[in-house]
């Protein structure tokens, strides 16, 4: 039962996560990225926030650990998202985003060494080199090198450090917070974020059914379903590999853009999906004791 639990939850955040870089870009045909990111975090606010007073789930027990809670989801939430709709904004593509994204595990494992003393060996770091060679696969076709996308993937690098510091700092400090309670304050304190944001935006909002399966979808999906996967591992297991299984999230995110918005997959994905499988698979297998 654990076994398969533990093989569901990556699966389901990947699928989850690498379709929301799709569904943003999707939701941005029909809004300002601030004023899309305001609404879909408050949906997600209001939801979290009647699911805790159902259940009567527990709340932070003093000042400071609500202020930790805020952080990591100001951090994780609010920078990571902050980045992505304004990369997306500028231009580029959700399959290139999955890519930037796709170096937290490089990023992730060199910090958790230092901030939390996990454990990196010459597997491990083979595991990775292999995943990073099977993103550039997936990827490699989707790539604009146009100056004109440069302050897109200023925002992408943004959203990295935002998504990788926000990841160690929720295994330090969160990892016994309530998922619903927890979910609340960071939803919350994301917004508060984004705020100051619409003041310099050129406001723009059309209402349509598009526009609304996007942002409900990126609203219980992405900020509920996916962060909650997400805050699930990171308790359970060492933050380093858990970041390993990111590099799937740009072929999730290819494979739905194939879908929904009739990008083709070309045959460096498929090669860039066996590889990133290979990648994984070393990072997290287990060690054999000898007897």
């Amino acid at each position: 039962m654990e076994l398969i639990k533990m093989s569901v939850l990556p699966f389901g955040f990947i699928f989850l996560y690498g379709s929301g870089f799709i569904f943003t870009q999707y939701g941005l045909q029909n809004s300002s990225p601030m004023v899309f990111l305001g609404i879909r975090f408050f949906i997600a606010f209001w939801i979290l926030l009647c699911i805790s007073y159902i259940l009567k789930v527990s709340w932070p027990k003093n000042k400071k650990e609500f202020f930790h809670i805020a952080i990591a989801g100001s951090l994780t939430v609010g920078t990571f998202s902050l980045g992505v709709f304004m990369s997306i904004s500028y231009g580029v593509s959700g399959a290139l985003n999955a890519l930037i994204i796709a170096l937290q595990p490089i990023l992730v494992s060199f910090l958790a060494l230092k901030l939390l003393n996990e454990e990196f060996n010459k597997r491990i770091f083979l595991g990775f080199l292999i995943g990073f060679i099977g993103v550039g696969f997936v990827v490699v076709s989707k790539i604009d090198f146009s100056i004109s996308s440069l302050i897109g993937v200023v925002w992408s690098v943004v959203a990295l450090l935002g998504l990788s510091i926000g990841s160690l700092y929720q295994k330090k400090y969160c990892s016994n917070m309530n998922l619903f309670s927890g979910g609340t304050i960071q939803t919350l304190s994301s917004t508060i974020l984004i705020l100051p944001f619409m003041y310099f935006e050129d406001i723009k909002l059309d209402l349509n059914i598009e526009f609304v399966i996007a942002l409900l979808y990126m609203a219980i999906a992405v900020s509920i379903g996916a962060l909650s996967l997400l805050y699930i591992m990171i308790k359970n297991g060492e933050v380093s590999k858990v970041s390993s299984i990111f590099y799937l999230v740009p072929v999730s995110a290819s494979i739905v853009s194939y879908f929904l918005l009739g990008e083709r997959l070309e045959s460096s994905e498929i090669i860039g999906i066996i590889t990133v499988l290979i990648g994984i698979i070393l990072i997290n297998k287990k060690k054999v004791l000898k007897k």
